[in-house]
This record gives C-alpha cells, structure tokens and sequence, in this order.
C-alpha cells in the first residue's frame, strides 16, 4: 500500500488548503484512515480520524470546527479540508491507514498505524 500525497503548500493566515491522500496497491474500504502532523520541534500528533463507513469522525482539540476529513472510497482517497489556518497548524502532515481491528474500530493511534505516507509540507505565515 503506497500513498501519494498532495495540496501542502503556503497559506496566509485565515486561507485554507485540502490535502489528499490516494492510496495504490490495495483498497481502503477495510483501513481506517488518519492524518497526523509534526511541528518542528514536536511530537506527530493526530488531527483527524475516520472509520470504513465515515459514520464517526475525529478531531484534535486544536483544530475542531475549522478542519474535516472525509473520504471517498470509489476513488481510494481521503482529505483533509483545512479552513481558517493558523500559524499554529504550520507542520508537516502525514496521511496514515489502519487496517480494521475490531478493538479500535474509531481509533488512529498515532504509535501503531499500520502505513504512511511520507507527508506534505503546510505552512501557515503572513
């Protein structure tokens, strides 16, 4: 399973970006898909998580009710729609897929995803 991600770029603050992430090799209908970022200096953290169905979704504290995630499983993709950027949200920012387990069914462990993509720069700056 391999991913390409996209729609990284600069913004100024208060503007949005989508990232995508496509995934090859494998459907996406049985993995429960993530994006995680990483501040200089910090630890990757979760931002957003979505299970096989996109009945339940989930945000960081940080970024709640200014980003959403969905998906689109027909065309092996998922995003990231990012509005009202802050210089905060400057990171890198990585998809992830987690192979359905029946334990964590709504969960990204941001420790024990199961694939990564390799990340796509966003910076946030006037």
């Amino acid at each position: 399973l391999q991913f390409d991600e996209s729609g990284g770029g600069l913004v100024q603050p208060g503007g949005s970006l989508t990232l995508s992430c496509e995934a090859s090799g494998e459907r996406l209908d049985e993995f429960v898909l993530g994006w995680f970022r990483q501040a200089p200096g910090k630890e990757r953290e979760e931002v957003s998580c979505i299970n096989l169905g996109s009945s339940y979704t989930k945000y960081g504290d940080a970024v709640k009710g200014r980003f959403a995630i969905s998906r689109d499983n027909a065309k092996n993709t998922w995003y990231l729609q990012m509005n009202n950027l802050k210089p905060e949200d400057t990171g890198v920012y990585y998809c992830a897929a987690d192979r359905f387990k029946a334990d964590r069914p709504t969960k990204c462990p941001v420790d024990a995803m199961d694939y990564w993509g390799k990340g796509t720069l966003v910076t946030v700056a006037a």
